[in-house]
């Protein structure tokens, strides 16, 4: 160990009796904390209540000053209800004699004495930062543990003994246990994850607090806390930026439904929830409901960055030309649309950079231009002032004009121009010479084909080319929504600029809400609905699962290129994902991204990790596998069938066992996707009604079947993991599916098989289990 990792001796431990004084000390504080943070939730409802229920004048200056108000009363309330579990955590005794306690919010008493420091302020930095070798002034750091409002446990770490004796610190009886730290390590996991915040380590307490500017990659193996670490940072980033991020928002992007249910409770127990959208890669595109499962061979071909030119060639391709004239009836009037009119409208409409709905507007003025001319000289009329409006009104009404301008230069959607392209042979032969037939073939779908994820990036990139249909229904509806909303914004702008209220919330939020007759949408809400927000960060996990054509839709979300970018390049399963950070951010950024590593396991043992680590290594790989922080109670074991497992009577006896075993905690059967539905049958035969979930229920149950891509970013007390081999012959990158699969237990693993083990897996001699 580091010098940093080993403090000096401290005093020897006190008797029970003086460990129950300082408990009691602790719990005089935290009640009083309570008691005034309940005095706190009490005003802010009353005054919630109150400005709820008043009358206005009627006016939109009035509306805005209660919504205003609203909105804060409405925060406050949220963030002091969400930190009623182990509200405070910590404590400081540093060298100028202040105790400083540490907690998830900031609070003071009436004569603004803190009483509670954020844990994201300054002043709390050492509780995460302070060592033995560098104690920055801090003489002990504390860790107080608590059972809703009792004060439980209190471990120390006196991390300067000389100054800590000599200044004769109130309270001086040092207290030391196992530690916060294993002692959370070594807690039964549930259905959702629990934020970490008092037990936040130092090299994480970096990646936290780093600056906002750039892209920050953070890289670590399983068990590092990525996750955990990412979530953190979101709420860090929020409260120590809030002016040049809250109110542009945060898109956190996770790789599925069940792991965003899974982290859905910690931003909200650290006071964030408003600013933060989460999605998973299949819902960046509003409207479209990611459902079809493409095989490996089509997502990797529909991730490339050739579909970007493949999709801005198909837009090109309907903006066509005609070769010969074409008559046009207009009410019994007939001119030809000639092939000069339309070259030049198209020209003038390509160099308008537009795009391609907002650029037919160029078009079609242009067109007009001619055919009024050509109108006019049909009837032997002039062209002027007093002519013109009836003679566009004419053209614009005649049925040839619409006809043969919209198959000159179309309006179209996304959707539309994905279906045509992916279902008419010709149209993508023409959008996409360069792919080899082999590869067209391979994006052949019906019209009326499920959407995947990996059409999600394709769609995106079609809108942002194509623009909004301006003659559609509903856009015409925005654009006189849009007009109003411009106007509320000014007048509401003007309201702040003579009666103040800008602290209380932009111009924009608070016409927002007097424009929605009384739904006043947080950030999150009106982001969601929005598919052109500019985002003011965005936190990806799993990066390394994504695709060359979703980094592209990702950096259009978020202009200023504020990234924090989470995942590990050992365990991409994706066929479109990406074993090396560079190449899949160089394109966007260059150089302008910074990598931090994260080396530490806190989540699987020794035993278990080992296994793993061995068969990264088996298959040849570079990657170093993380350092376990423990070692477990309990060795792998391995069991071996004669037939499928998946199916097999053993596979029910086991996870019975292991469920019985687990004193409570979770249980996770992992199996090949092959094998996944015969696995659930088995196991929910074997187990009362309503203990097992699968892949597509919510995440609950104390026991859970799932595959290796449903368990990605999540852990377990518990995992049997069910033929290894299988799993590795699945994919081309099995390899790192069972690494994944292999590092998703906090405890046991049980491995149940028929085939021959992969290699690097098999049963490590036996060693001394930890005791208790």
């Amino acid at each position: 160990m580091s010098e940093d990792q080993n403090p000096p001796a401290a005093p020897a431990a006190p008797a029970p009796e003086v460990v129950e004084a300082e408990l009691a000390i602790e719990q005089r504080h935290v009640t009083r904390l309570y008691e005034l943070r309940d005095r706190l939730l009490t005003d802010a409802r009353a005054a919630l209540a109150r400005t709820a229920s008043s009358g206005t004048v009627g006016t939109p200056g009035a509306r805005t000053e209660r919504d205003a108000f609203m909105r804060l009363y409405g925060e406050r309330v949220r963030t002091l209800e969400n930190v009623e579990a182990r509200m405070c955590f910590g404590r400081l005794d540093v060298d100028t004699g202040e105790r400083r306690y540490v907690g998830r919010i900031g609070l003071s008493d009436e004569e603004r004495h803190e009483l509670l420091v954020d844990w994201r302020a300054p002043a709390a930095e050492p509780f995460y930062q302070a060592t033995a070798a560098r104690p920055g002034g801090v003489l002990r750091r504390r860790q107080i543990s608590t059972t809703r409002r009792r004060v439980t446990d209190i471990q120390d770490e006196v991390l300067d003994l000389a100054g800590f004796e000599a200044a004769g610190v109130d309270g001086g009886h040092v207290v030391v246990g196992e530690g916060a730290l294993f002692a959370s390590l070594d807690a039964a996991r549930g259905s959702r994850m629990r934020d970490i915040v008092a037990t936040i380590q130092s090299d994480q307490d970096a990646v936290i607090r780093a600056p906002l500017a750039g892209v920050l990659v953070v890289q670590g193996g399983p068990g590092t806390g990525k996750t955990a670490v990412a979530l953190h940072r979101t709420a860090f980033l929020l409260y120590a930026n809030r002016e040049r991020i809250a109110r542009s928002g945060v898109l956190l992007v996770g790789p599925n439904r069940v792991f965003l249910r899974y982290i859905d409770q910690v931003l909200p127990a650290l006071g964030e929830a408003d600013a933060v959208v989460m999605a998973t890669p299949g819902e960046l595109y509003q409207g479209v409901v990611a459902t079809a499962v493409e095989t490996a061979d089509v997502v990797t071909l529909k991730g490339e960055l050739r579909m970007a030119r493949v999709i801005a060639e198909a837009v090109k391709r309907r903006q066509r030309l005609i070769n010969s004239g074409r008559p046009l009836d207009v009410e019994g009037t007939v001119i030809r649309l000639q092939p000069r009119y339309v070259r030049e409208a198209r020209e003038a409409a390509r160099r308008s950079r537009a795009p391609h709905n907002v650029a037919r507007r160029t078009f079609v003025s242009v067109v007009m231009r001619h055919l009024v001319r050509a109108l006019a000289a049909a009837r032997g009329t002039d062209v002027d002032d007093d002519t013109r409006p009836g003679l566009l009104a004419e053209l614009y009404a005649a049925r040839d004009v619409r006809r043969e301008l919209n198959l000159c230069w179309p309006p179209i959607s996304p959707e539309r121009l994905l279906r045509d392209l992916f279902a008419v042979p010709e149209r993508l032969a023409e959008a996409a010479p360069r792919l080899g037939r082999d590869e067209r073939a391979r994006l052949r779908r019906d019209r009326g084909a499920p959407w995947s994820a990996a059409d999600v990036p394709l769609l995106d990139e079609a809108a942002e080319l194509l623009g909004a249909d301006e003659t559609s229904d509903a856009t015409v509806t925005a654009a006189r929504a849009e007009a109003e909303r411009r106007a509320e914004v000014e007048y509401a702008r003007q309201v702040q600029d003579t009666f103040g209220g800008a602290d209380f919330g932009t111009a924009e939020q608070l016409a927002s809400r007097y424009a929605g007759g009384g739904s006043f949408a947080t950030v999150a809400e009106q982001a969601e609905t929005d598919r052109a927000w500019a985002f003011g960060h965005v936190v990806v996990d799993e990066a390394q699962e994504l695709s060359p054509m979703m980094w592209r839709l990702l950096m259009r979300r978020c202009p200023s290129r504020s990234f924090t970018v989470v995942g590990d390049v050992a365990q991409t399963g994706s066929a479109a994902g990406t074993t090396a950070w560079s190449d899949v951010l160089a394109p966007h950024v260059g150089d302008r991204w910074r990598q931090a590593e994260l080396t530490v396991n806190y989540r699987t043992p020794e035993q278990v990790m080992d296994l793993a680590a061995a068969v990264l290594r088996a298959a040849g790989s570079s990657v170093q596998a993380p350092t376990s922080a423990r070692v477990g109670r309990h060795e792998p074991v391995f069991t071996r069938t004669a037939d499928d497992p998946c199916g097999a009577a053993a596979l029910a006896d086991v996870v019975t066992r292991e469920r019985q075993d687990s004193g409570g905690g979770t249980v996770a059967v992992i199996t090949p996707a092959a094998g996944h539905d015969t696995a659930v049958a088995t196991v929910r035969a074997a187990l009362p009604e309503g203990i097992v979930t699968a892949d597509s229920d919510a995440l609950g149950s104390p026991v859970s079947v799932l595959t290796v891509a449903a368990a990605k970013g999540l852990e377990f007390d518990t995992v049997v993991l069910v033929e290894p081999a299988a799993i590795v012959a699945e994919s081309p990158r099995g390899v790192n599916d069972l690494y994944v699969a292999l590092t998703r237990p906090t405890q046991r693993l049980h491995v149940v098989h028929s085939a021959v083990l992969p290699a690097g897996l098999s049963p490590r001699p036996s060693r001394p289990a930890r005791s208790d």
